[in-house]
């Protein structure tokens, strides 16, 4: 399976989303105990990519504020990336609530 590499501009660190989903495929699926590590891991990662990324572009945001940038055109990089990788993590995080409550509604 091949990963579609990032949108981006030049050569830019790959964000949170691609992060996730580079370390869940790493992760050997037979391996019930190192796979359920390996997945915890996994958004271990990618929640301090994000993380990493937002710092960054707060630093970055300061900087346009106070005119020490610049070049507009990496803060307007680097918030696009963390809004993606933030969307992202919520759209993952509302997946995971709802099957959380489907499997909770199931009858035994």
């Amino acid at each position: 399976m091949t990963l579609i590499p990032p949108v981006g501009v030049g050569a830019t660190a790959p964000n949170a989303a691609t992060t996730a989903v580079r370390a869940a495929q790493a992760t050997p699926a037979a391996d019930t105990a190192s796979s359920s590590n390996g997945f915890g891991n996994a958004i271990d990662n990618a929640l301090d990519s994000l993380q990493a990324s937002q710092t960054k572009t707060d630093g970055l945001a300061r900087d346009a504020a106070t005119g020490k940038l610049k070049n507009i055109e990496d803060y307007l990089i680097s918030a696009t990336d963390t809004q993606l990788g933030m969307q992202l993590t919520v759209a993952v995080r509302n997946k995971a609530v709802e099957s959380f409550n489907e499997i909770m509604r199931m009858q035994v």
